[in-house]
């Protein structure tokens, strides 16, 4: 029911949705709209398959694997500034969003590491229809959302800008205290499109993108029975450029040159509980310089070639200096060819070898092919393998939690090294095994497979079936090698987990009546690690029973892998007239999943610490008149379901108000 929308993530080049052989969501700029998302977390934690963690801001889960193995682009570009592998998805604003392609699976043989969930890339509108657009929203917690969308356009020169401002006043949990889920945070946003068309076969575009937040950290904490405050500021920027040059030789000839930098700062004070000053630095820059050609050779075979270089360094006051930029580079090199069989059969082979200077060079191969059984049912399959380079926090870090037990984390780098100065200086207690095994990371592979069944009985409906399962190698992990003759626990990183998730997603959408439209989707995951499942299987994992007494662990017992729900569902009813007036509910639900190991066994099982499952339910109501104005209002939470510790990215009931006006060309 998208019809033949034309998609590019998934090839990296145009193509219709009905001939792509992977698995592509789309989100469209109308739904963005109707659901009223003003982030892009608002609208992926309603979408199959993916679930929003909320540690280090909010990240995205992709069938079961964890945020830093999903790539994040903005038209195509990486996004930078990942804490702990998390990109928090809040600081990306929707307003001048025309859609989001979601691709599901292994995509390292096109965009290299951190693909190997998949791929998110949102699409920024260039149209000329709507020289002017201006929206204002206003919520709880005084939630302050402000657009402005202007465009001028000539035969040869396009020019689009965007401005955003946000802010919020947090919310708090508890009332009459400080202890926010969501601190006060006033951001700014702004994106600058140009493009000049130098002859009827080649353009230039320039693209400026520019992110500036503030932050107050006011949180409340239980110090020996009182109450104190902590207060500090984070300031975060994050700046991207990029330049393309596009050349067409002929209908079946074409070449992109792109130069891309990007370049994200987090910069955090805060007084602590104890009254100290606590200072955070991060300073991440990225840059990439690429080629890409497309040749159609003939009717039945499409070649694909691009190479490319990218430069990045990271400073930051958790390694062993924030003045010493931590640099590397890499090279690499993919290929895509594309085989029309028939009417009936596209099959698509693609390679990419990526040359790092920090780790061993990487192949990632993937194979894909679409069957058209009959014009109403498709199927797609695909199998490829992803990799995920070692980050600098995993090869760098040096980090000692000096209000947290004292706990020391250092990366395979220097992990040795630090630790025998330690140890020459008398404060080392005891050296593990897993210390003398420390040696240099290597990448994480994942093997995946995808199979899907598309079946449109009718114009007006859709029924999607997905079979998939990731198979992890060399899973980095941490894990502790000594400890201090305090007791306290010193931590390193190895390649020693195998790991797995595997599941089911089904998505339906029916028009039940002229216009009234319901969808939904479910998915069901199984996760684990492979070497505890062996563990269990031998019988060597203890845990105990309501008593407290230690027993054997059983499989029935196994959880798999930490926050990972088992069951995810969405359900929306949509109704929209022609003259413009729209409503939607929409309802949410995730059982529960594993947050803490209590039991002291490593091992996720019923013992444990859990989030417990919960329903959201949000609706939204609006109409768009003829004149360019356009109203909303809407609810977010209307159930009010609040878990403060696991859910801090999901606030109490939440209203909002939006108007809306635009010029648009007749």
């Amino acid at each position: 029911m998208q019809g033949d929308t034309v998609v590019v993530t998934a090839n990296r080049t145009e193509r219709k949705l009905s001939n792509v052989t992977v698995p592509v969501n789309i989100i469209n700029a109308k739904q963005l709209q109707q659901t009223g998302s003003l982030r892009l977390t608002d609208i992926l934690k309603e979408q199959p398959g993916l679930t929003i963690s909320s540690g280090f801001g909010a990240g995205v889960q992709l069938q079961g694997l964890n945020p830093d193995y999903t790539i994040i682009l903005i038209n195509g570009e990486p996004l930078v500034g990942r804490t702990a592998g998390v990109l928090d998805l809040n600081r990306i604003a929707l307003g001048n969003i025309k859609k989001i392609e979601i691709v599901k699976g292994p995509s390292s043989s096109l965009y290299g590491s951190e693909a190997m969930a998949g791929v998110i890339n949102i699409i920024t509108d260039a149209t000329t229809a709507i020289p002017l657009q201006a929206s204002l929203r206003y919520g709880t917690y005084q939630t302050l959302d402000a657009g402005i969308n202007n465009s001028i356009a000539t035969k040869s020169i396009f020019y689009q800008g965007f401005y955003n401002y946000y802010s919020t006043n947090g919310y708090s949990i508890r009332p009459n205290s400080s202890s926010r889920v969501t601190t006060p945070i006033d951001r700014f946003t702004t994106n600058q499109q140009f493009k000049v068309n130098l002859s009827d076969n080649t353009n230039l575009a320039l693209g400026l993108r520019l992110t500036d937040e503030k932050i107050q950290n006011d949180i409340s904490v239980s110090n020996g029975g009182t109450t104190i405050t902590s207060n500090g500021k984070e300031h975060n920027t994050d700046q991207n450029f990029n330049l393309t040059l596009n050349h067409r030789f002929s209908n079946s000839l074409k070449t992109s040159f792109r130069g891309y930098s990007t370049e994200y700062n987090s910069k955090q004070d805060l007084v602590t509980v104890t009254g100290s000053p606590y200072y955070d630095l991060l300073n991440h820059l990225f840059q990439r310089i690429e080629n890409q050609t497309d040749w159609s050779i003939n009717k039945q075979l499409n070649l694909q070639i691009g190479a490319g270089s990218v430069w990045e360094g990271v400073k930051s006051t958790r390694y062993d200096s924030e003045k010493v930029r931590k640099n590397n580079s890499i090279q690499y090199g993919f290929t895509q060819l594309e085989w029309d069989a028939n009417k009936k059969l596209i099959v698509i082979g693609g390679l990419r070898f990526d040359k790092n200077e920090a780790y061993a060079s990487a192949f990632s191969p993937k194979i894909s092919a679409l069957y058209k059984l009959t014009t109403k049912q498709k199927i797609r399959f695909s199998i490829g393998e992803g990799f995920k380079a070692p980050d600098f926090r995993q090869i760098y870090l040096d980090f000692t939690n000096a209000a947290a037990g004292g706990y020391s984390v250092f990366g395979t780098a220097q992990a040795q090294q630090v630790i025998g100065q330690l140890q020459t200086m008398g404060q080392i207690g005891a050296l593990y095994d897993n210390y003398y095994q420390l040696k240099a990371l290597k990448p994480e592979y994942s093997t995946g497979m995808h199979l899907s069944w598309d079946y449109e009985p009718t114009v007006n409906s859709l029924l999607s079936v997905q079979v998939f399962r990731n198979d992890i190698s060399n899973l980095i992990q941490v894990q502790q090698v000594g400890a201090y003759i305090t007791g306290a626990q010193i931590f390193s990183y190895l390649n020693i987990g195998r790991a797995f998730t595997q599941g089911v997603e089904i998505e339906a959408k029916q028009k039940i009546a002229k216009n009234l439209i319901v969808s939904g989707g479910y998915q069901y995951l199984e996760t684990g690690d492979k070497d505890q499942i062996a563990h269990i299987k031998a019988g060597t994992v203890y845990t105990r029973d309501a008593n407290g007494y230690s027993r054997l662990l059983t499989l029935s017992d196994y959880v798999g892998l930490p926050n990972n729900s088992k069951h995810k569902a969405q359900l929306k009813l949509s109704y929209y007239k022609t003259n413009g007036f729209f409503a939607n509910v929409r309802a949410l639900y995730r059982s529960q999943w594993a947050v803490n190991n209590t039991n002291g066994n490593e091992v996720y099982d019923n013992g444990d610490e859990f989030a417990k499952g919960y329903v959201s339910v949000s609706s939204s109501v609006g109409k768009d008149y003829k004149n360019g104005f356009s109203v909303q209002v809407g609810c977010d939470n209307i159930s009010n379901y609040i878990d403060a510790s696991n859910l801090p990215n999901l606030p109490g009931r939440t209203y909002f108000a939006t108007i809306k006006y635009q010029i648009s060309k007749k």
